[in-house]
C-alpha cells in the first residue's frame, strides 16, 4: 500500500532595515515555522542578522532591532545554506510575498551565484492575495486578520519575524479551514489507514466515540468561520448535525 505524502508547508516572515530591497535595504531577521497536521509545529528556523547598516527610523520603530544588537549576529551569507536547507522543496506561505522574496533574493545574490533565487528552491503562496480574494474590500493586514479570525495576537507588542510567522500560520489555517479540513496530516505507516483488507475483502474501520467528537468539534469550527456555510454539515447524518447545535 502506498503511503500518502503531503508537501511541506512553511510560513516565512522577515524584518528589514527599510521598505525597498532595490534601495540597498537589508534583512535583519528571518523566521520560518513548519505547518503539519493542521497546526503550527514547534519546528522552526530563526536568525537575527547583521545587516552592516542602520535601519530607517520608521523600520526601527517597527522591529526595535538596533545596529548594536545585530552586530553580534551572523550575516545572511553565513546562514544561507542552513536557511535553504530548511525551506527547500516546501511551499512557502508569505504575507505580501513580493516584498519578502525581493529581499531574500537580494541577499542570496550577495551571498553568491551558487545560491540562485528563492523560487528555484521552493514554491511561494502569497497569503495577502488569498485574504484579498476571501475578504474583498476589507483590511487584510496580519493584525486585521488576527482580529477577524480570532487569532490571539496580544503578544505582538513589536513586530518579530518568528512571532509573525507563527501568527500568520494560525491565520492561514483559519482561512483555509473550510477547504483543507480533511488534510489532517501525513500518513506515515500503512497500518494507520482506516481501510483494512482481510481475506480478500474490504473491511472498514469505523470511527470511535472520541474520533466522532473530534470530527464534530472541527465541523463546528468550520461552521463558525464560514458563517454557516460548512458543506460537510449539509451532508452529515441528522444525529451528528444535532450534536453540534
Amino acid at each position: 500500500m502506498e503511503l500518502l505524502k503531503l508537501r511541506r508547508q512553511i510560513v516565512l516572515d522577515t524584518e528589514t532595515t527599510g521598505i525597498g530591497a532595490e534601495l540597498g535595504h537589508r534583512i535583519v531577521e528571518v523566521g520560518c515555522v513548519l505547518l503539519g497536521d493542521r497546526r503550527v509545529l514547534d519546528l522552526h528556523f530563526h536568525s537575527y542578522l547583521n545587516a552592516d547598516r542602520d535601519s530607517d527610523p520608521a523600520a526601527l520603530q517597527v522591529h526595535k532591532l538596533t545596529r548594536t544588537f545585530l552586530a553580534e549576529h551572523p550575516r545572511f551569507a553565513d546562514i544561507a545554506d542552513a536557511f535553504l536547507e530548511f525551506v527547500s522543496g516546501a511551499e512557502l506561505l508569505i504575507h505580501n510575498a513580493a516584498f519578502d522574496v525581493a529581499f531574500i533574493n537580494a541577499e542570496l545574490k550577495r551571498a553568491g551565484a551558487r545560491f540562485g533565487r528563492l523560487e528555484q528552491h521552493c514554491s511561494i503562496v502569497d497569503t495577502l492575495g488569498m485574504a484579498r480574494k476571501q475578504y474583498p474590500g476589507q483590511r487584510n493586514s496580519l493584525d486585521a486578520l488576527c482580529r477577524r479570525l480570532e487569532v490571539d495576537n496580544r503578544s505582538r507588542i513589536a513586530h518579530g519575524a518568528l512571532l509573525d510567522a507563527r501568527l500568520l500560520g494560525e491565520v492561514y489555517l483559519a482561512m483555509t479551514r473550510g477547504q483543507n479540513a480533511l488534510a489532517f496530516g501525513v500518513v506515515e505507516k500503512a497500518h494507520e489507514f482506516a481501510e483494512l483488507r482481510c481475506h480478500g475483502a474490504t473491511r472498514v474501520k469505523l470511527a470511535d466515540a472520541e474520533e466522532l467528537a473530534a470530527h464534530a468539534k472541527r465541523l463546528a469550527q468550520i461552521e463558525k468561520v464560514s458563517k454557516g456555510n460548512c458543506l460537510w454539515l449539509k451532508l452529515e447524518p441528522p444525529e451528528l448535525t444535532d450534536s453540534l447545535s
